[in-house]
């Protein structure tokens, strides 16, 4: 599942691959769920420029003003090969394509590809209304605090996954944030104090960094299959703190599961 620091990772592979790359081809194709199927004609001999992570966004730059900005939900990918190479997926699966003489990069089952001006970048509605970014090294703490306390009566396992508030956290973060800092994902944000927002904001940025670098996704600090996560995905298995059984229950508009230990985090 792409969250803030799937994608951070993948713009560093892409970044290694194809900055200052000229493109030699470039293009993308109906995918379903893909709403807008941009022309990436433009693209074709321009050079790569810049290779960034926004929050869960992937933002590729190129020469003459140029922008492409992929979203992946929750199945995109994107995947680098040589050219040449036999891709790991069916081509029918690419939302959109870029090559250069050095390397291909293809984004699989993004339903989300836009083609953007300097302009269109800059007034983006989704770009421009990001909270601070928990990967970057600009990072304004504070800040997100105050965008988590600015939405008093919204319950904290869906301000988690606002990224207007802080960008980067998505629902395994979600859940993994709430229980390691023993606190009610049910609860609304006005029923915490200052001191615990800040302690899950601390949390969220040190578990998206340490989990920057590739690899498999750890929380408990144990990279074992099986161990690495403390609640999420481990519906009715005991708790590792506790052994009370963990429980998964749909929260908010989309529906996400949120998995908490009810002894653990009871907000008592």
């Amino acid at each position: 599942m792409p969250e803030g620091d799937t994608i951070f990772r993948t713009a560093e592979v892409l970044r290694r691959s194809l900055l200052g790359g000229v493109v030699r081809r470039a293009f993308a194709q109906p995918r379903p769920g893909l709403v807008r199927v941009p022309r990436l004609d433009a693209l074709v001999g321009a050079t790569v420029t810049s290779v960034e992570a926004r929050g869960k966004h992937l933002v590729i730059g190129f020469s003459a003003g140029h922008w492409l900005r992929t979203h992946m939900r929750m199945r995109g990918a994107w995947h680098r090969y040589t050219v040449g190479e036999a891709w790991r997926l069916p081509a029918s699966r690419a939302s959109c394509v870029l090559e250069t003489d050095a390397a291909v990069a293809v984004c699989f089952d993004a339903p989300e590809v836009e083609l953007l001006s300097d302009a269109q970048l800059g007034r983006h509605a989704a770009l421009t209304a990001l909270g601070p970014d928990l990967l970057s090294p600009a990072f304004d703490a504070a800040e997100a605090v105050r965008r988590l306390r600015a939405r008093p009566d919204v319950l904290l396992g869906e301000a988690l996954l606002d990224q207007r508030a802080l960008a980067g956290i998505g629902n395994v973060y979600k859940s993994e944030i709430c229980f390691i800092e023993r606190l009610d994902p049910w609860s609304p944000v006005s029923a915490l104090s200052d001191a615990q927002l800040a302690g899950l904001v601390t949390t969220a940025r040190r578990l998206l960094l340490a989990n920057a670098g590739g690899g498999r996704r750890v929380t408990t600090g144990v990279a074992r299959p099986g161990s690495a996560l403390w609640v999420y995905g481990r519906t009715g298995h005991p708790c590792r703190r506790c052994g009370t059984r963990i429980q998964a229950r749909r929260q908010g508009e989309q529906g996400r599961l949120t998995y908490w230990c009810p002894s653990c985090q009871s907000g008592k």
